[in-house]
């Protein structure tokens, strides 16, 4: 199989790829065509049939695996598939497993250095709110398996664990190299920060904004989840609920980001930093994946980094 990754402009390929998203267009000159997103486990692809009344183009929709005939081009600096044929496959003509994207890192050992950290917290109204949430078999199921966002950063499976953990390990370093720190509210907020990320996006392989998602936002839908299972608790303390609550909904730092709230403790302050540094981080990594090393060409502007970047010289 050639994964979308190592496509180069000028080869013909037949491949099975992931229709992720079809939708009917039409040209300036009222030519009805196709543009689709096709997926594999390395990234994403466009893709467009412009013949689409075509005898090779086969019945197909969104979310079908197809086995698609075209020429790799390059539009706008991005490669582009000019597909020729089209068919829906049939399971047992392709592995699920090559076309969805997973974290390098293993998955379980991820929640298990997570469940430390629970474990470790001192306060026991935290500990038993952490241990509600991650302790239970159907939620860390799907935590384990879903994505921290849609395309920005950790947009695979298990990048949501995967960034989560990070975040709570920057966390873990801030509250030792700053002692105003308050651990376990700030460890408590980092594990359950992004939690809404369970209902703003629907699972692989579709991994989209589902209509919650779209109306409320991770932030929001966070924040509600852990209120409701905070008065579920005996003898929470009221003010450390506000607390919390606090830094959740302050984790995104600036209210133009998307935070209902700006940082008012120096727990939420940390918290909006570790989560972004580490999406930020992430973001450089994955916009670089592809260059061999020792390549030091400045790869133009990027909208998510707000500035040009290169690799750093080795």
């Amino acid at each position: 199989m050639k994964y979308i990754e190592t496509l180069r402009e000028g080869e013909h390929i037949g491949e099975v790829y992931l229709c992720k998203k079809k939708q009917s267009m039409v040209t300036k000159n009222g030519k009805p065509y196709d543009n689709l997103t096709l997926q594999d486990k390395t990234g994403l692809l466009n893709g467009k049939i412009w013949d689409v009344n075509s005898g090779g183009i086969g019945d197909f929709d969104s979310m079908d695996y197809i086995y698609v005939v075209g020429d790799i081009t390059i539009f706008q600096g991005a490669p582009q598939l000019n597909i020729r044929r089209v068919r829906k496959v049939s399971e047992g003509e392709y592995d699920p497993a090559d076309y969805l994207p997973v974290s390098e890192k293993d998955i379980p050992t991820m929640y298990g250095e997570l469940m430390d950290y629970i474990q470790k917290l001192k306060n026991p109204h935290l500990k038993a709110l952490a241990e509600v949430f991650f302790g239970n078999e159907a939620f860390a199921r799907k935590f384990q398996q879903h994505s921290a966002a849609k395309s920005v950063h950790h947009g695979y499976v298990g990048g949501l664990l995967e960034h989560t953990l990070s975040v709570t390990k920057n966390c873990d370093f801030f509250s030792k190299q700053y002692p105003i720190l308050n651990r376990d509210l700030l460890l408590t907020a980092a594990m359950l920060h992004d939690i809404g990320k369970l209902w703003e996006l629907s699972s692989f392989p579709q991994n989209d904004y589902t209509d919650e998602g779209q109306l409320l936002g991770h932030i929001m839908i966070g924040a509600s989840k852990i209120d409701k299972q905070i008065d579920r608790l005996p003898d929470f303390p009221k003010v450390l609920k506000s607390e919390l609550l606090h830094c959740i909904l302050a984790h995104h730092g600036e209210l133009e980001y998307g935070s209902p709230k700006k940082p008012a403790l120096a727990e939420a302050l940390a918290l909006s930093m570790a989560d972004n540094l580490d999406a930020k981080m992430e973001t450089w990594k994955e916009a670089t994946a592809s260059l061999q090393e020792g390549n030091l060409e400045w790869q133009g502007f990027n909208r998510l980094l707000d500035s040009n970047i290169r690799q750093t010289s080795r």
